[in-house]
């Protein structure tokens, strides 16, 4: 028994230190859930690693849906927001683009997504999209402009181009040249990491 209490009592506080680490859910489609080379490779994986890694609390939540539009998302919104939520990282609009989708209507679901968190106090990084020339280049801007005047009317921090560095070049995609390779994610979560860790490293003094 006095072995026991001790073990039972160090794995309380464990527990107890998970529940209260703060949560990043990482919220997107085939790019965010690791199509082709798993969640364990993903890019919210990687974060974690770089949140352990630089000393920081925090519990990386891999919310990616294969396929997912802005507006499919929309709808899984609620249930991802669940716990103690305290950053989004919004990485939608990929399928959007390739889809052909009216730049206004993604405007819109991601303009409720991003105020649903903000409603709740929730901290949001969100994360640019480009859409081939397909429908024609003023589609393309106007896409590419989205994501900018999104971030400028809600105050938050933007990821130019989620796939810098990643799309084209062979050895960081998978051979549909669509999703990013394992060492296609790494880079996708450097992209990502010095828009995290300030507001990780803000959340961490607050908590002091």
């Amino acid at each position: 028994m006095p072995i026991i209490l001790p073990l039972v009592f160090a794995l309380a506080a464990v527990v107890s230190a998970r529940a209260e680490s703060p949560r990043i859910v990482a919220f997107g489609d085939s790019l965010t859930s690791g199509h082709g080379i798993g969640q364990a490779r993903a890019y919210p994986a990687v974060l974690q690693q770089r949140i352990a890694d630089a000393g920081l609390r925090g519990t990386v939540v891999n919310a990616g849906v294969s396929g997912d539009t802005s507006a499919r998302a929309l709808h899984r919104l609620q249930r991802a927001l669940d716990g103690d939520v305290r950053i989004l990282i919004v990485a939608l609009g990929a399928n959007d683009g390739v889809r052909g989708v009216p730049v206004a209507q993604l405007k819109a679901n991601l303009s409720r997504i991003i105020e649903t968190a903000q409603a709740r106090g929730i901290s949001v990084i969100l994360c640019g999209m480009e859409a081939l020339p397909i429908y024609g280049w003023d589609y393309s801007v106007h896409f590419h402009n989205a994501y900018r005047e999104l971030a400028a009317t809600y105050k938050i921090p933007l990821v130019p181009f989620m796939l810098a560095n990643v799309i084209g070049n062979p050895l960081r995609m998978q051979p549909d040249r669509v999703h990013p390779s394992a060492a296609g994610a790494r880079a996708i979560a450097e992209n990502i990491w010095p828009y995290l860790q300030p507001l990780l490293a803000e959340a961490a003094q607050h908590q002091m």
